[in-house]
C-alpha cells in the first residue's frame, strides 16, 4: 500500500520561510518523479513543482519562481520543498504526488493527504 506522508506545514508570518517534506512508502522511491500541487479554499489544486528521478531537473508554477525550492534526498526516500519570502496567497493546502518515471505538472499516481500552510499578513 502506498502512503504518501507530509510534513512541516504551519502558521507563518508574510516574509517568513517553511519547508515540507514528504516521505513515500510502498513504492520504489527512485523510479518516480515527485511533485507538490496546492489548493486554496474555493479554488482548484495546482501545481507547484516537480522533481526529475535524480533531481536533476526541477520544474516550477510561474508564482513560485525565485521563492522556493525542490530537493530530494533517494537514500531518505524523502523529497522537500523550501518555501521562502512567503505571501499570503500562498496559504493553501499543499499535496506531496508520486509519478511513475516522467517529470510532469499533471498524471500523478499517487498523492498525499496534505499539509495547511498559512501565511498572515
Amino acid at each position: 500500500q502506498v502512503q504518501l506522508a507530509e510534513s512541516g506545514g504551519g502558521l507563518v508570518q508574510a516574509g517568513g520561510s517553511l519547508r515540507l517534506s514528504c516521505a513515500p512508502s510502498g513504492l520504489t522511491f527512485s523510479r518516480y518523479a515527485m511533485g507538490w500541487f496546492r489548493q486554496a479554499p474555493g479554488k482548484e489544486r495546482e501545481f507547484v513543482s516537480a522533481i526529475s528521478l535524480n533531481g536533476g531537473v526541477t520544474k516550477y508554477a510561474d508564482s513560485v519562481k525565485g521563492r522556493f525550492t525542490i530537493s530530494r534526498d533517494n537514500a531518505q526516500n524523502t523529497v522537500f520543498l523550501q518555501m521562502n519570502n512567503l505571501k499570503p496567497e500562498d496559504t493553501a493546502v499543499y499535496y506531496c504526488a508520486a509519478r511513475f518515471l516522467v517529470l510532469a505538472d499533471s498524471g500523478y499516481n499517487y498523492w498525499g493527504q496534505g499539509t495547511q500552510v498559512t501565511v498572515s499578513s
